[in-house]
């Protein structure tokens, strides 16, 4: 397959491997989901010992990279080790903590984006904003879900910070499996679809704090909903941040 190698014989065969492996997935070669060659195959490629294989896919299996299905192949995960270390992370994190840190990265970004946006990026907002109106109405949480993480990248992106989009793209899964749990009624949706207006109309103006005021109140949204949905869990009061908006 183009783009591999056979390995050099100064460090472990295994750890080289290993490396030329993470840098098809770092590439998209093998998106996520994919299963990646057989061993037979990854043997033949490489000029290396099954072992050396199997070594170097277990590597990447601990870390979070690949998938081991009995039976079917190894398939791709994740295509970063960050993304990998995200993913474990915030699935032993309280809801409420993973959703602050999306205000932190989604209020900077959305007074980046105002400041930055271009005719295109506005336009591609107005886009994913008619889709998320619409997915609002689909009953769906799923569709809601997927179709806020699309327009959330896109503010992202317009503020041209590539390591901030990178970031938030690794984040991207939780927060959406985040809202997929959350309630969801007629008087959230309208609140929602409000606040995703008013994001896009200050974007738009190049009003940074009025683009921030915007982002922090639509992560408070899904704040205030995952606190009431925990205290009606445990049986405690809402007592965050948002708990009284």
């Amino acid at each position: 397959m183009e783009g591999l190698r056979q390995p050099r014989r100064a460090s472990t065969l295994a750890a080289q491997v290993s490396d030329q492996l993470r840098e098809q997935l770092a590439s998209g070669r093998w998106p996520v989901g994919t299963r990646i060659p057989g061993e037979q195959e990854l043997v033949e490629m490489l000029g290396v010992s099954r072992n050396t294989i199997r070594e170097a896919l277990r590597a990447l299996i601990h870390l979070g990279l690949l998938e081991a299905r009995v039976g079917d192949g190894t398939y791709v995960r994740v295509t970063s080790e960050l993304e990998a270390v995200l993913l474990r992370r915030t699935a032993t994190s309280r809801p409420a903590d993973v959703l602050e840190l999306r205000a932190v990265l989604e209020e900077h970004a959305a007074g980046l984006a105002a400041e930055r946006r271009s005719a295109a990026d506005t336009a591609r907002l107005r886009e994913l904003l008619a889709a998320a109106l619409e997915s609002n109405r689909s009953g769906s949480m799923a569709q809601v879900a997927a179709a806020d993480g699309a327009f959330h990248l896109a503010v992202v992106r317009a503020g041209g910070n590539e390591l901030l989009v990178e970031l938030y793209e690794y984040l991207g899964h939780a927060l959406s499996a985040l809202l997929t749990a959350l309630p969801w009624d007629g008087e959230v949706a309208a609140e929602h679809e409000h606040w995703h207006g008013a994001l896009v109309d200050a974007i738009a103006a190049g009003d940074a704090v009025a683009a921030r005021n915007a982002a922090s109140t639509l992560v408070g949204v899904a704040i205030r909903l995952s606190e009431a949905a925990t205290a009606k869990q445990d049986g405690t009061a809402g007592s965050g941040r948002y708990a009284d908006e």
